[in-house]
């Protein structure tokens, strides 16, 4: 089949293209990152709502146990210079090309494992490679594809940080738009009342944070909740400082004639608006024209907000002493301009092990119609009275240990 004919269309080929790429490393975009800084930490959590010292003010951290400024644990997505060897021959020609281009991208779990803080001055480098893909069926989508990526984060000395590992469902637009039609119309338009908003904003004025405060895994109950986080009414200025902070990721950074330059060697990342100029594909998180031309009734968030969103929940949760292990949710409906979205969780078990005082935590965000648009988990490693926390070891060494690992895996 021609290249036109099988763009936008999921078939046997696109998928065996995908496996073939399993365990290449794929070049990595610039990062937004090269150092951690106190501005760029600071511009980070403020692009999610979090103020919180330990991330945004050196002198904080400098009286925690971590003797400095540290990033929040979110903060991976906009480091990483690129570690991996140059591609053979062979191997540059299986990266060519997208075997899914054309088709509805759209993230659905994203998983993390973190090792070691980022600390003030850290430069970091990241292994990025597929570790798998699934085909599967979808109500939303008809036949999809669900590819798996791995982005492994090590300091420039080698000591691994954490695993990022994220899954994107593949579709066909015309497949997911006609059955996103058939679905029940949701409710974008009506205005806030008063009342409202003065909830919402009793609810930000309610909010804590542990901080300083140990929070002693020997206090912690089985069905203990945490203390609820508002987002929103969520806006498009809201998406535009999270981007001051997490750079543009899809589309690289820059405009005018850098934009030109990437347009020019990916085309189809600028798919031209009403008035056939190119713009990026991202814009339909801010312009609501490109959402509905995609089956979609409004902008949206990004599932890496919500991620934040979710580990803004914890951090505040478990105090400067404790240490976020791991987080996993998934991204089962839009969070559209205009939602509000509650972020919440509650204990779900304690363990001890080799990795040290554990708290299972059940976590979700949930919209003001009632909807848990992302259901995910998390595990905390608490101090005790008579112990401090013993950060986790990563299962393999070295960044090309942790690959081999990772798509192992995968296939079990």
């Amino acid at each position: 089949m021609t290249e036109a004919a099988t763009f936008g269309v999921l078939n046997d080929e696109a998928f065996e293209r995908s496996r073939r790429r399993i365990g290449i490393p794929d070049r990595p975009l610039t990062p937004h990152n090269l150092e951690v800084t106190a501005d760029g930490t600071r511009h980070f959590a403020f692009g999610y709502g979090d103020d919180n010292p330990l991330y945004c003010e050196p002198d904080y951290g400098k009286n925690t146990r971590w003797g400095t400024l540290i990033a929040p644990p979110n903060f991976i997505y906009t480091m990483g210079e690129n570690a991996a060897a140059p591609l053979t021959p062979e191997q540059k020609a299986l990266m060519k090309g997208d075997p899914f281009a054309g088709l509805g991208s759209y993230q659905a779990v994203m998983e993390f494992e973190w090792f070691r803080p980022l600390r003030l001055g850290d430069r970091c480098r990241v292994l990025r490679s597929q570790v798998g893909v699934r085909d599967k069926p979808s109500a939303f989508g008809g036949r999809t594809a669900h590819v798996t990526n791995d982005f492994l984060f090590a300091t420039a000395d080698g000591d691994m940080v954490a695993v990022q590992r994220g899954t994107w469902i593949n579709a066909e637009r015309h497949t997911s738009k006609k059955r996103a039609g058939e679905k029940a119309p949701v409710d974008v338009t009506t205005p806030y009342t008063e009342e409202m908003l003065a909830e919402i904003d009793a609810a930000y004025d309610a909010e804590t944070r542990r901080g300083a405060e140990p929070r002693y895994w020997e206090d912690v109950q089985i069905g203990d909740e945490l203390q609820q986080r508002v987002k929103g009414p969520l806006t498009v200025t809201d998406i535009v400082v999270w981007h001051v902070g997490w750079g543009m990721q899809l589309t690289p950074p820059g405009s005018f004639g850098i934009s030109r330059g990437v347009r020019r060697k990916v085309p189809g990342l600028y798919p031209p608006n009403n008035r056939n100029i190119p713009d990026t594909v991202q814009r339909l998180h801010w312009e609501p024209e490109r959402a509905r031309e995609l089956g979609i009734p409004m902008s949206y968030d990004y599932g890496a907000m919500r991620e934040a969103w979710l580990t803004h929940l914890v951090t505040d949760w478990m105090g400067d002493d404790a240490w976020l292990w791991k987080l996993s949710c998934q991204h089962r409906k839009f969070n559209y301009i205009g939602d509000t979205s509650w972020v919440r969780g509650r204990v779900t078990g304690t363990s001890e092990s080799a990795n040290g005082h554990a708290a299972e935590l059940e976590v979700w965000v949930e919209n003001q119609r009632g909807e848990t648009t992302t259901p995910g988990t998390a595990v905390v490693l608490l101090p005790t009275r008579d112990s401090a926390v013993t950060l986790p070891a990563p299962p393999a060494e070295g960044l090309q240990g942790m690959l081999e690992y990772e798509i192992a895996r995968f296939a079990e």
